[in-house]
């Protein structure tokens, strides 16, 4: 058993790694911002501008996400290579060229082309390349760290995403993007060359073993498997339904409730990976991980008998249980972002935490790219949201169910 870290080391990680905490934040508010809370803007106003089918535009983000799972596998080969800051520099550059070049796209080829410049940035700004990040500079509170630098992820749904919509209606797409896109560099870049100076523990020493060895060998190892299916079916039906929510509750809501809620819901994701991030490192994570799925499922199921609940004295549904149903899906959407490289984390060895962290997200996210389409092919055979919402909460009972017990770490050092 390794010795307890010292209350030194604590110190000296906090004092030390608030920089990087901080440059991530602010990494994640241009990553999610454009790469996938943006997505859906662009596919708005490229079909409105070039009349181009919604099938050929929204196909631009899944092949974005395909893309970038194939690219995440080698996250940590180019950081322990080139260094973190090189890297995540690079790679917000690389986002903010894709996402200005995609406001001039004039013909399907491009668009594509511009997908495959923001899959890149997205490989490493996201959360692998933060969780790649947050274990050079933590150790003991590394659950809390990654918790604080992936809220960036969840202020950008309710600061870019709306932003972006209210410059569009006043400048146009291009303007738009150029404003926000260059407002974001000017906060980001100088923060990255201050906080990412020097590692505490060097990229050298977390890739002195066969990465690729690694990674075969976690493919044809169950306990692998063990975590990184959990996390895809739960990933696969928070994506897809997070897609899918405004068409579910436009008709019940009305526009103005459907904007609130979601709102009030991306603020309960907040909220919920603070709280967790406070104690998580003192937690189980796989437990914490299958408590917050089922969690999730319960605001399914509740949403699902929604039509079955009313006020007493009343003869209508009530909303508050569509209310209800979102914010406890809401609270854990966050952590099921941050919860994957904890996991990991517990489950490894320090050398092949890189390794495996990346093919691990690889894996969730190839799969969660396939969420919004077979939601919707679920949709259209059933008639309705009913099925999606139970094939979502099956999902994530599922992975909660798998992720419950407390097994042997996986740890793979040789090959």
């Amino acid at each position: 058993m390794p010795p307890a870290p010292s209350p030194s080391q604590k110190n000296t990680e906090l004092r030390t790694g608030w920089p990087v905490i901080l440059a991530c934040f602010c990494m994640a508010l241009l990553s999610w911002g454009f790469c996938l809370y943006g997505q859906s803007i662009y596919l708005a106003e490229l079909r409105r501008i070039h009349g181009w089918p919604a099938g050929w535009v929204a196909g631009a983000s899944t092949f974005l996400f395909l893309l970038s799972a194939l690219l995440m596998t080698q996250v940590h080969r180019v950081v322990a290579r080139f260094g973190p800051r090189a890297v995540l520099i690079g790679g917000v550059l690389c986002v903010a060229a894709a996402a200005l070049a995609e406001t001039q796209v004039m013909e399907i080829w491009q668009l594509y082309l511009c997908a495959a410049g923001l899959a890149l940035g997205w490989s490493v700004t996201s959360s692998v390349g933060i969780a790649t990040t947050m274990a050079l500079w933590f150790s003991t509170r590394r659950g809390f760290a990654l918790s604080l630098a992936q809220n960036g992820a969840s202020v950008a749904g309710f600061t870019v995403a709306p932003a972006l919509v209210a410059l569009v209606d006043i400048w146009g797409l291009g303007r738009a993007v150029c404003v926000l896109v260059g407002f974001l560099l000017v906060l980001i870049l100088p923060l990255l060359v201050v906080a990412l100076r020097q590692p505490i523990f060097p990229p050298g020493q977390r890739a002195k073993l066969n990465t690729g060895g690694l990674q075969t060998a976690a493919l044809r190892d169950k306990e692998f498997w063990l975590i990184a299916g959990p996390f895809a079916l739960a990933m696969l039906a928070q994506v897809g339904f997070i897609v899918h929510q405004v068409p579910f509750l436009l008709p019940r809501l009305g526009a103005e409730g459907t904007g609130l809620l979601i709102a009030t819901a991306t603020a309960a994701a907040l909220a919920g990976r603070l709280g967790l991030g406070l104690v998580i490192d003192r937690l189980n994570q796989r437990r914490a991980a299958a408590w917050s799925m089922a969690i999730q499922a319960m605001g399914m199921i509740l949403m699902l008998l929604w039509p079955m609940l009313f006020w007493p004295m009343l003869f209508w549904p009530s909303p508050v249980a569509l209310v209800f149903g979102m914010l406890l899906f809401g609270v854990s959407v966050g952590n099921m972002i941050t919860l994957p490289p904890l996991v990991v984390a517990a489950s490894v060895a320090p050398e092949a935490f890189g390794a495996i962290v990346a093919l691990n997200g690889a894996v969730v996210q190839f799969c969660f790219a396939f969420g919004p389409g077979l939601l919707g092919v679920v949709h259209d055979l059933a008639g309705g949201y009913a099925a999606v919402l139970a094939v979502c909460a099956a999902f994530q009972l599922a992975g909660a169910i798998e992720s419950c017990p407390q097994r042997q770490p996986f740890v793979i050092t040789k090959q």
